[in-house]
């Protein structure tokens, strides 16, 4: 059985919500590749009680804690003390740690406050976490079942420390079997479309099955034990892709990690060495921002008006056939740009029922590559950012299938 671990956030700005902690997110992500179960995130404010209480129940239940925040000058930071207190260790002041936060200032000219002296006290018989980041170090120590490990609340330096020193830590302390987490990325399609997509598979008691849906994609997510048979494995994976069929975009945890939709189309064009010309209407320029600093995007045009559109591009527009339109202008484009693809995103639906969260658009892309056309329709709704990000991103998967399809 994997060893057990909690992640502990400190301080009141977490649970007012003025902080998102993005901390507990990223170490539950290492943590878990490495092989331990995380059973609990836990935030608490800048209450000495609370601090001291959650502390002891913690080292009764856990095999590891990983804590985040209170490691400060002000009278806020509170983790040593509560540390102190929940464990009966005085604290001791630590030398090496007080000439470390002296240099760090002096490094900077500038006088250090005495209350930064506060940061080298230590509970009795704690290690010290060199922190090279920051004037904070950490700092960890065993109480009853739990390993501790406390880290300043500054997510940079909070990685920085535990990539350094506590990952080896915990890989020393504990007899680690770390599984294997298989994210299946799609575009255009739900949770509930995909459950019933993959409901006739027959997924193994000891494989978890999960889903994360996102702004611009769902991940169907199949976390597999130490030891799973690779050849089972990949049957698998093979099996609840393929029932998902062209939704799917990319699968993550095989090798390095693809990315989200505009990396995955960079990747493609990059290897395809070709390039690509844009014309947008309803993303409002976001499918172009999508492929921000992408060599093989030639050109890109927005416009809100079709008519302008039409005009720039010498193109009659037929409001009553906009897939007809969105060809004539990609055609139009294509004579006057060096692109090998011209990708035309066009919307029936005024401006009205593009602000108002209530109405939707329909979306009409055509994809002209060399003499042919690919093309997707789609019904989009919601708020405007929402319709905006959708059309940027269903245009960019049109692009997407014809690469991984052609």
């Amino acid at each position: 059985m994997n060893p057990t671990m909690e992640i502990f956030s400190q301080g009141e700005e977490i649970v007012t919500g003025q902080t998102v902690d993005t901390n507990a997110a990223w170490l539950s992500q290492q943590v878990a590749q490495m092989g331990f179960t995380v059973t609990r995130h836990t935030a608490v404010g800048d209450k000495l009680d609370d601090l001291v209480g959650l502390l002891r129940e913690i080292s009764a239940r856990a095999d590891c804690c990983i804590c985040t925040g209170g490691l400060g000058p002000t009278s806020d930071d509170l983790t040593a003390e509560a540390v102190a207190e929940a464990f009966g260790l005085p604290l001791e002041f630590d030398n090496v740690a007080f000439e470390q936060i002296k240099l760090f200032f002096a490094r900077r000219n500038r006088i250090m406050p005495e209350l930064n002296r506060k940061q080298a006290l230590f509970p009795k018989g704690s290690e010290r976490i060199d922190n090279a980041w920051g004037t904070a170090p950490g700092f960890s120590l065993q109480a009853g079942r739990c390993w501790f490990a406390f880290v300043p609340g500054v997510p940079m330096e909070m990685q920085h420390l535990f990539l350094e020193t506590i990952k080896a830590g915990l890989q020393s302390r504990f007899s680690l079997k770390p599984g294997k987490l298989i994210s299946i990325k799609t575009i255009g399609i739900g949770e509930s479309d995909i459950q019933e997509r993959i409901s006739a598979v027959d997924i193994p008691a000891q494989v978890q099955l999960g889903f994360r849906a996102g702004a611009d994609e769902v991940q169907t997510k199949l976390w597999f034990p130490n030891g799973y048979p690779e050849t089972a494995m990949a049957t698998l994976i093979t099996t609840v892709a393929s029932q998902l069929g062209d939704y799917v975009f990319a699968i993550d945890g095989l090798t390095e990690p693809t990315g989200d939709l505009a990396a995955v189309v960079d990747k493609l064009m990059t290897a395809g060495k070709q390039t690509l010309a844009v014309i947008e209407t309803a993303s409002q320029g976001l499918l172009t921002a999508k492929c921000i600093g992408a060599q093989w995007l030639l050109r890109t045009m927005y416009e809100q008006s079709l008519g302008r559109l039409g005009d720039k591009l010498a193109v009659e527009i037929n409001a009553d056939d906009l897939m007809e339109t969105a060809q004539a202008l990609a055609a139009a484009m294509q004579k006057s740009s060096a692109a090998d693809f011209i990708l035309v995103q066009l919307y029936a639906g005024d401006n009205t029922a593009l602000h108002d969260k209530d109405k939707s658009i329909v979306l009409y892309n055509a994809l002209l590559t060399g003499a042919e056309f690919h093309q997707s329709v789609h019904s989009v709704a919601g708020p405007i950012k929402r319709k905006q990000n959708q059309a940027a991103l269903l245009a960019l998967d049109l692009l997407r299938r014809c690469l991984q399809h052609k």
